[in-house]
């Protein structure tokens, strides 16, 4: 019987929930290391606890990183020199040229690093891509994205744009990725914010308004929030072609509703859709079934280059109150292409 994969989980915070029962779905053994968190991350998902990133990387094969924005970099470059292939958390890491660093790193080490951008796996939006495919609604004329969040800025990183990335480079890196899946290559980005960055600190509670112009002739128009604190995730789309539009909110429920009596005082069960497995799990399976010699995966390392490229974009825009033409970026994402295919 062959040994089940091993895996480098390195952070436990919030998101590193989604990606540990992932793992086990999947059947691999996890090494956990984080300096926050890790022993009882390990102990909820029956996962081993590493006292070190050194020990992580002698004894994984593969290292999935869900730390802060920060150290993105760091620890993945300390992967790759190591030999190891990489899952990120997005973004890839909080400049274009670092990203690209990465890419060519792993394609001279012979390792692969993944970018988890994990909305291309949702399936109202693997959906859609495929009618846009199919041109089941013709050359797509107009889109729009929302993302709207609880602001995770009460965490003082967060609000420190320089490690974060701001509420663009954290929430609409997302559908920057989407824009560009859907509608191609970019040739220029215009964005505002309200209220505006200030010496370098995000607003708590803030929006983004960010417009693309796609170099097919496409325009998308993208909007993140940082809500009040509590505020109900929600996300969606709306892409309109000469035939026809898609649509898609999660505020819309879709799924199927059951309210159940209980001998128990509270309120009746309203259970979470079952309709479809993880996106998470379905992202790390097809990851891991590219890295032992299947085909690859539907988002890449040039991905990741783009949607940072895309997000330092915005930012410079918003700094600047002009749009920004993105002639470096075909460049830069082909050099990412490259040594990937390397």
């Amino acid at each position: 019987m062959a040994e089940p994969l091993t895996v480098g989980l390195v952070g436990a915070g919030n998101i590193a929930g989604v990606h540990a029962a992932a793992w086990k779905a999947l059947g691999a053994r996890v090494l956990v290391h984080s300096l926050h968190g890790a022993p009882e991350l390990a102990r909820e998902y029956g996962f081993e606890v590493a006292a070190s990133l050194d020990d992580v990387l002698a004894g994984a094969s593969l290292v999935d990183i869900v730390t802060p924005s920060p150290t993105h970099k760091e620890v993945a470059l300390q992967a790759i020199k190591a030999g190891r292939d990489v899952i990120c958390e997005k973004p890839l890491t909080l400049t274009a040229a670092d990203s690209v660093e990465l890419s060519e790193t792993a394609s001279a080490a012979g390792v692969r690093i993944y970018p988890a951008h994990v909305v291309r796996f949702f399936p109202a939006y693997v959906a859609a891509h495929d009618a846009v495919l199919a041109g089941r609604i013709g050359r797509v004329a107009v889109a729009r994205f929302f993302r709207v969040a609880s602001t995770p800025a009460v965490a003082d990183w967060y609000r420190d744009v320089a490690r974060s990335g701001g509420v663009i480079m954290d929430l609409m890196v997302h559908d920057l990725d989407q824009a560009r899946w859907f509608c191609g290559d970019v040739r220029t980005v215009y964005a505002v914010q309200n209220p505006p960055t200030v010496d370098g600190v995000s607003p708590v509670n803030v929006a983004a308004h960010v417009t693309l112009t796609h170099t097919g002739g496409a325009i998308s128009h993208l909007r993140a929030t940082w809500g009040a604190t509590g505020t109900r995730f929600r996300s969606g789309f709306s892409v309109a072609g000469e035939r026809g539009v898609l649509e898609f909110s999660s505020g819309t429920r879709t799924g199927i509703e059951e309210e159940l009596q209980s001998e128990s005082a509270g309120d009746l069960l309203v259970p979470a859709t079952t309709l479809y497995e993880s996106p998470y799990l379905t992202q790390l399976r097809e990851f891991t079934l590219a890295l032992d010699g299947g085909p690859e995966p539907r988002v890449t390392a040039a991905d990741g280059v783009a949607a940072v490229l895309l997000a330092e974009a915005a930012r410079e825009s918003m700094e600047t109150g002009r749009p920004v033409e993105m002639v470096e970026m075909v460049e830069m994402v082909e050099m990412a292409e490259l040594g990937a295919r390397s």
